[in-house]
């Protein structure tokens, strides 16, 4: 016992050192704790929010209208007659819209939705079905119709007044059988074969209801998209930028330009096409980073903070003779877990800003009030009360500041290690084990 004894006493720096890598290593538990609670609590508002936008409209997708020529076929020479689905695209396609963003809620947790009202027109041109290798007696003309295609149909808030030349058209609440799309709108559109000059011009007005995102199909020979909102947190998606944009404090203008040779599909075709559905464009609404994510960056640091309040402690230890128990060591490591924790709940009532403050403000109380208990010196204890200002300060101006996040973390991890060197530049360790002896005796 005796050889043991004076083995950590003569050894004592380098086992308060293991000791408190050792410490460290377990609060890896319930900081990994914490960031399970805020993964769950996010999995828990994604359920509301994805519950709201199935009610509302959810994503929503224009594709549409496609003209399309139901006829018959044989697939082989004996075989039954079949009925066939061939497609056209319109030659002049146009939308002019807007985008009112609109909050949801339920309990604490909130869903960005939206109204878009817009104002659909066009034109097709007489089917040239003879480039698909079709005659006019296989064409069921009197069975053409018209596809929109919107997923989510209930979040359609209008009654749909589809004008072709001026005659309104019949609209059914269903898809009719297609090789294109399964959720949408179909317009009985009959043609006539004697009409091979015609042109058909459409127009009509779409008031949707959707969440996050607005996305539009391209069809055009020549396309043009006009949205605009006096929402402002957006991002463009898709396979097409806007030709030109505007994003100020009055929200946002966007315009699109796209012609049939910007697209990878053709204006008419035979069977299915994946190529539309492939290729978007459109606008993402989008909620400022959310409490969740930042506390789940926050606590990403949490490790560092432990490992840096462990390093002052053990210094002040160190260079004034104080002796630190272990158990102090670990309430301090509890106190700055705890402090994700407040945030957390804070954050979900008093959003992110103010809870960081109040959270913050609470540890760095109660670690520096304890620090006093510890180092029995106001001057030590408003030493660590500032040493933990400044890295809660540093935290926050990294979150802030994503981008640069981890430029800004290595450069005050550069300078705390050249701090603690500094510091430290004097301590003779090949003999401080000797006087810390000295001192406990």
């Amino acid at each position: 016992m005796e050889t043991s004894k004076s083995f950590f006493q003569k050894h004592s720096v380098i086992v308060k050192i293991s000791m408190i890598a050792v410490l460290t290593l377990l609060m890896l538990i319930p900081v990994n704790m914490v960031q399970s609670l805020i993964r769950e609590r996010e999995e828990n508002k994604t359920i509301v929010q994805e519950e709201i936008s199935d009610k509302w409209g959810g994503q929503q997708r224009l594709v549409g209208p496609v003209l399309v020529l139901p006829y018959k076929t044989r697939i082989a020479e004996g075989n039954p007659i079949v009925v066939k689905y061939a497609y056209f695209l319109p030659d002049e396609y146009s939308i002019e819209g807007e985008i009112k963003p609109e909050e949801r809620s339920r309990g604490i947790y909130q869903v960005l939705c939206y109204q878009s009202l817009m104002q659909v027109r066009g034109k097709f041109n007489f089917p040239d079905y003879e480039k698909l290798n079709l005659s006019a007696d296989q064409i069921q003309w009197e069975d053409a119709f018209l596809l929109v295609g919107v997923p989510a149909l209930q979040g359609i808030k209008n009654k749909i007044d589809f004008n072709v030349n001026g005659k309104s058209l019949d609209i059914l609440a269903s898809v009719a059988p297609n090789d294109l799309m399964n959720s949408g709108l179909t317009v009985k559109m009959p043609l006539n074969p004697a009409d091979i000059k015609e042109a058909y011009n459409f127009n009509f007005d779409l008031a949707l209801n959707g969440t996050d995102g607005l996305y539009f199909a391209p069809i055009g020979k020549h396309t043009s998209i006009h949205m605009k909102s006096e929402y402002k947190t957006v991002t463009f998606i898709g396979d097409f930028l806007p030709n030109s944009r505007k994003i100020d404090q009055l929200g946002f203008d966007a315009q699109w330009e796209i012609f049939d040779y910007n697209r990878n599909y053709a204006q008419m075709w035979i069977g299915q096409n994946s190529g539309i559905s492939d290729s978007l464009l459109g606008v993402d609404l989008l909620l400022p980073v959310d409490q969740y994510q930042k506390t789940m960056r926050s606590a990403k640091y949490a490790i560092m903070f432990i490992v840096l309040t462990f390093v002052v402690f053990f210094m002040v230890e160190l260079l004034n003779r104080k002796r630190i128990h272990p158990v102090q060591y670990l309430l301090v490591s509890f106190a700055l877990v705890l402090f994700y924790s407040l945030l957390l709940a804070l954050s979900e009532y008093i959003g992110f800003e103010w809870s960081y403050l109040i959270s913050a403000l609470a540890i760095v109380s109660l670690i520096t009030s304890y620090s006093y208990s510890i180092f029995k010196s106001k001057k030590q204890a408003s030493f660590m009360g500032v040493f933990l200002c400044i890295l809660y300060v540093f935290l926050y101006v990294i979150l802030q500041l994503e981008d640069m996040a981890l430029l800004l973390g290595s450069a005050g991890l550069f300078i705390t290690l050249a701090i603690v060197m500094y510091v430290s530049r004097k301590v003779d360790w090949y003999k401080e084990d000797d006087r810390v002896e000295q001192s406990l005796n």
